[in-house]
């Protein structure tokens, strides 16, 4: 067996640094994944599991069965810390020492300081987030129907949303549709006018990143279908009960949903070398760290210096990852290493059902046609032909079918309206 090399990660980055070291280099190396889940998640189809969508199971796929008959090593567990003088990662079940070493442990949340959003608000990042989430709505929409003081009702009611970039956007519109579509119909004291739902952002603008024209669309859309979409309106204080807008507007809520920002991993912050604000490891253009040029980062970990103002997406997670398994071959041969460069492929933004934005180059639409043809691409981009027909499935049900509105998981006790257990 030659050298070890071990990937930390199994999100985009991490998946496709490991398939790439696989072809390239077979036999000669000893391969090791690492990642705490044991799929890879579709996180562009994440909010559609929020709304209720889409089943949760059909927007990730086992790695062992992405693996198939490929050699490499599959280990689910935790990262701890990672030692590069040492060249040896500590995990929750031991150690793996390592020749060479590719990071994509991707990001968390970044609340910048605001009080009480780490304990009151709602993550959304993981499949598991999205499904709690729904169970959350759907459980305050359950009290609401029968809760008879106004206030409270106006509380439960409320669902703000707190960042406006790709998935806050997205997230709000699919939440549109599973409340005002499907749930007003069906639980009866629940007027359309009692459901507010908020999109705030403390930016001049939504979608920041996207041609003006299509930002329009989307801020027309968005308020067309009943969204309130607050820019300028920087949340200051999040409580059990309320969110505070620019220090001094009160807004009472049951529900906050975070997806402002987000940090690189903590054991990636706590690698040596300079870091850029979110926490990444600032890394040349090789995506090699510095002073180790046997370790590369990739993806929501690495601040490369040769895309600084790159969207932290999933197409620039694959590309890195790529880009580092090829260098990881050149190192171990000994030839030139090659410099990360990335174009953006564009951007597709679902604006919930039969609506969507579309920047790709110089063909930029918005609409219907538009909504079909991010349907497509992401149908597409899904892992395994049995995932497609899976997803595909459930968007064509539930263009006949309404959407399923059963709470899994048991009541426990009677806090529903109490914040998020960490």
């Amino acid at each position: 067996m030659g050298k070890r090399i071990v990937v930390l990660g199994g999100g985009f980055g991490g998946v496709q640094a490991t398939v790439e070291l696989e072809k390239r280099l077979g036999r000669e190396a000893e391969i090791v994944l690492v990642s705490e889940e044991n799929f890879l998640l579709f996180t562009p189809l994440l909010p559609q599991i929020a709304s209720s969508n889409i089943n949760p199971r059909h927007i990730v796929q086992a790695i062992r069965d992405i693996r198939g008959n490929k050699r490499f090593t599959f280990r689910r567990d935790i990262v701890r810390a990672i030692d590069p003088a040492a060249r040896r990662v500590t995990l929750c079940e031991g150690s793996l020492d390592y020749d060479v070493l590719v990071i994509a442990l991707g990001s968390r949340s970044e609340y910048y300081g605001t009080p009480g959003a780490a304990e009151n608000t709602w993550d959304f990042k993981t499949l598991e987030d999205a499904v709690v989430l729904r169970e959350r709505v759907l459980d305050l929409c359950e009290h609401a129907d029968h809760t008879a003081d106004a206030a409270a009702r106006q509380a439960l009611l409320t669902f703000a949303i707190v960042g406006g970039g790709y998935t806050g956007v997205e997230l709000v519109a699919e939440l549109s549709d599973l409340l005002f579509r499907y749930v007003v119909r069906r639980y009866r004291r629940i007027a359309p006018s009692e459901v507010r739902l908020l999109l705030l952002e403390a930016a001049p603008e939504i979608l920041r990143t996207i041609a003006p024209r299509l930002k329009a669309h989307a801020l027309r859309r968005l308020r067309v279908e009943g969204i309130a979409v607050r820019t300028g309106a920087r949340v200051t204080r999040c409580t059990a009960d309320s969110v505070e807008v620019n220090g001094s507007e009160i807004i009472p809520t049951a529900t906050i949903v975070w997806s402002a920002g987000v940090r690189a991993n903590s054991v990636v912050e706590a690698l040596p070398g300079p870091h850029d604000r979110a926490g990444r490891a600032k890394v040349n253009a090789y995506l090699q760290l510095q002073d180790y040029p046997e370790v590369f980062v990739t993806g929501d970990s690495a601040a490369a210096a040769s895309a600084p103002d790159a969207a932290q997406v999933a197409p620039l997670a694959m590309a890195q990852g790529e880009l580092a398994a090829a260098n990881v071959e050149r190192l171990l041969r000994g030839a030139p290493l090659e410099e990360f460069r990335y174009s953006d492929k564009g951007m597709l933004v679902s604006l919930g059902m039969n609506y969507a934005v579309v920047s790709i180059g110089r063909l930029r639409f918005s609409g219907y046609f538009a909504w079909l043809f991010w349907n497509a691409v992401h149908l597409y981009k899904l892992v395994g032909l049995k995932k497609q027909l899976q997803v595909g499935m459930d968007w064509a049900l539930g263009t006949i079918f309404p959407r399923d509105t059963s709470i899994v998981r048991r009541q426990r006790d009677c806090k529903i309206c109490g914040p998020p257990e960490r």
